[in-house]
C-alpha cells in the first residue's frame, strides 16, 4: 500500500471532528481485499494488511457485526451496493482488538500509520453522525474538482499537439499526458470515469 497521497491527505485532517464513538474501531470493513487475500498479503509481507490484520480480527459474520452496530454495517453495505461493489460472499467486518470500554485505545502511543491515518481519505465509509461526514464531503469535492481539472489539460494538451511537429514537444506533452492520466487513474474505482 503506498501511504503518499494518504500522508499529504492527512496533514490537513482536522483531529478535533473526531467523536472518540468507537464505532469504526468496534466495526470496520476493507472492502477492497477478501479476509483471506488480506492474509496472503500480509504473509508475503505487505505492510498495510500486516498492521491491518495485527490490530483488527474478523467477526463470525455480517450478522454478528449487526449485533454491534447495525447503523454502521447497514452504512457500509448501502455504500457498497451504491458502487456495485456489495459481494456478501467476501465482504468481512472487523474488530479492533485494542479499544477499550471507554472507547480509548490501549496501544495508542504504539498504534499502527493506519489508524493514526483514520479516516485516510474522502472516500472512507464512515459511521452515521461521524464528526468527519462534512469534511470527507468537501474533501471529495475537492478530488472530483482536480479530476475534472486534468481531464481539461488533457484536452488542452490535445490541442497542443495537434498544432506542433516537433518531437521534443511531442515527447514532453506524452509524458505530461501520463502524469495527468495516473492522476485520473488513482479514483478510477471511485467513477472518475465519469466526472
Amino acid at each position: 500500500m503506498v501511504y503518499s497521497y494518504e500522508e499529504n491527505y492527512i496533514k490537513t485532517r482536522p483531529q478535533h471532528l473526531c467523536k472518540m464513538c468507537g464505532k469504526c474501531c468496534r466495526v470496520s470493513t476493507n472492502n477492497k481485499y477478501t479476509y483471506k487475500e488480506m492474509q496472503k498479503m500480509a504473509a508475503d509481507g505487505n505492510i498495510y494488511a500486516q498492521d491491518f490484520l495485527k490490530i483488527f480480527e474478523p467477526y463470525s459474520s455480517i450478522e454478528a457485526a449487526r449485533e454491534v452496530d447495525a447503523g454502521t454495517v447497514d452504512n457500509i453495505i448501502e455504500k457498497l451496493k451504491a458502487d456495485d461493489c456489495y459481494d456478501e460472499e467476501n465482504l468481512t467486518f472487523y474488530k479492533c482488538r485494542y479499544i477499550l470500554d471507554n472507547n480509548l485505545c490501549s496501544i495508542y502511543e504504539e498504534r499502527p500509520k493506519l489508524c493514526i491515518m483514520c479516516p485516510s481519505s474522502g472516500w472512507v465509509v464512515t459511521p452515521p453522525g461521524c464528526g468527519f461526514e462534512a469534511w470527507l464531503f468537501l474533501k471529495r469535492e475537492e478530488d472530483m474538482q482536480r479530476v475534472r481539472q486534468a481531464k481539461e489539460e488533457l484536452l488542452d494538451l490535445k490541442v497542443m499537439r495537434t498544432k506542433t511537429h516537433d518531437e521534443n514537444l511531442l515527447k514532453k506533452i506524452d509524458s505530461v499526458e501520463n502524469k495527468i492520466r495516473n492522476t485520473i487513474k488513482i479514483f478510477s474505482e471511485k467513477g472518475s470515469m465519469y466526472w
